[in-house]
């Protein structure tokens, strides 16, 4: 069973209210996992087979075949959303213009153009066949906070206790507290096992590996979304996403409420209850992901309406494909996507810029001359909003803007 410890928290010299004040406290210690036997209730293992096969259909869907920008938008909802959960807001048009040119853009944005590359990285892990081991883990950890001002924490182990809610200054008010720093390496190399293994469901491994690491709250910050990349990692490792990654933070972020219920679940033991919690976020997941396939398959059609239908084998054609993927473009970026000249690029890209399809911008702070695709990235931020109405819970609207057209 889990327990907790009792810690004492030391009043800091020349302190003062919370900080100048000696107390004791309890932090959670979670139950190892490695060697657990998690068996569920028929219903749940349904809920759990159910969302394995949602998420395997996904990757098969005919018309959806071959759409690799659905891949990329995909990895950046899910990444986005991953990052707003933690309180960093971005919508997809300054994005694309910080992926652009990450030297010229704000805190906010080269965090989650760092919380893209860390969930890439995760991605990529997941697909190798050598065992997930903590270094691996550090290093999904220091890319998210690569070039920021938290770069010193990143790939690090805390050495300090944490804790979650209440005040910044001490734990005394804390809505959780984890395990004491000398316990997390141990936790971690048995998390790491756990992962190994190849008997338990998929996304009941997922649903577990996500809940235990967010119960070792391992790092000084930065938990939430390598928790929510592990996810990607078990389900890419057991074979269950082979292309698509189905945004489940966007469904955790709108039912916020649920999901930090589920968390406080299964640290009561209640593993059934939150695994099958999860399932339902995953399922509700790919129905999303589906439904943006469909709108950008669509969105490529009137473009290429819009710009004459050019032959397949123009680098007119081909920008489109890419620019599905890559909202935000300069011509030498075309130019070495496409492997095609300089002025073939630049022909490609003012004729989609005449048929309407693209429009000049200036980003980053020298004003770099670049263009971007507005109904695309219309479309991705209407496809959040949407995405902020709760599923299966009665949790009122996450609150977002509305995005305006341009």
């Amino acid at each position: 069973m889990p327990t907790t410890v009792r810690l004492r928290w030391d009043g800091q010299a020349g302190g003062f209210g919370e900080t100048a004040k000696t107390f004791l406290y309890d932090a959670f210690v979670p139950d190892p996992i490695a060697s657990i036997d998690p068996s569920f209730p028929l219903s749940d293992a349904e809920e759990a087979a159910a969302a394995e096969r949602s998420i395997r259909e996904l990757g098969t869907q005919p018309s959806l075949g071959g759409l690799e920008a659905l891949s990329r938008q995909l990895l950046r909802a899910e990444s986005v959303a991953s990052s707003r959960i933690e309180g960093l807001a971005l919508s997809h048009r300054r994005l694309a213009r910080a992926t652009l040119d990450p030297d010229g853009t704000d805190r906010t944005a080269r965090s989650v153009v760092g919380n893209i590359e860390a969930m890439d990285a995760a991605v990529a892990l997941g697909a190798g066949s050598v065992a997930l081991t903590v270094p691996d883990l550090l290093g999904i950890h220091a890319r998210l906070f690569a070039g920021t001002e938290m770069e010193r924490f990143g790939g690090r182990l805390r050495d300090r206790q944490n804790w979650i809610g209440g005040s910044s200054l001490s734990p005394r008010k804390a809505e959780f507290v984890p395990p004491p720093p000398e316990l997390v390496p141990e936790l971690m190399e048995d998390l790491c096992r756990f992962v190994a293994r190849v008997d338990v469901p998929a996304v009941v491994q997922a649903a577990i590996v996500h809940a235990q690491f967010e119960t070792i709250h391992p790092f000084v910050d930065g938990n939430g979304r390598v928790g929510r990349a592990l996810v990607h990692i078990v389900l890419r490792r057991r074979g269950t996403v082979s292309r698509y990654v189905p945004p489940v933070s966007l469904v955790l972020l709108a039912n916020g409420r649920a999901y930090v219920e589920g968390l406080t679940m299964y640290r009561a033991g209640g593993i059934a209850a939150w695994s099958t919690r999860f399932a339902h976020a995953l399922t509700d997941s790919v129905a999303l992901a589906a439904t943006l396939g469909r709108e950008l398959n669509e969105l490529q059609e009137q473009w290429r309406a819009a710009a004459g239908a050019p032959r397949r084998t123009s680098a007119t054609h081909r920008l489109i494909d890419l620019l599905a993927a890559r909202p935000v473009l300069d011509i030498p970026s075309v130019a070495e996507l496409l492997a095609v000249s300089y002025p073939q690029a630049r022909e490609a890209v003012l004729r989609l810029e005449e048929a309407g399809v693209l429009r000049q911008v200036l980003v980053g702070r020298k004003r770099n001359r670049a263009w971007e695709a507005p109904s695309l990235l219309d479309l991705l931020d209407a496809f959040e909003f949407e995405a902020m109405t709760p599923t299966r819970t009665g949790e009122p609207r996450r609150t977002t803007r509305r995005p305006k057209r341009a």
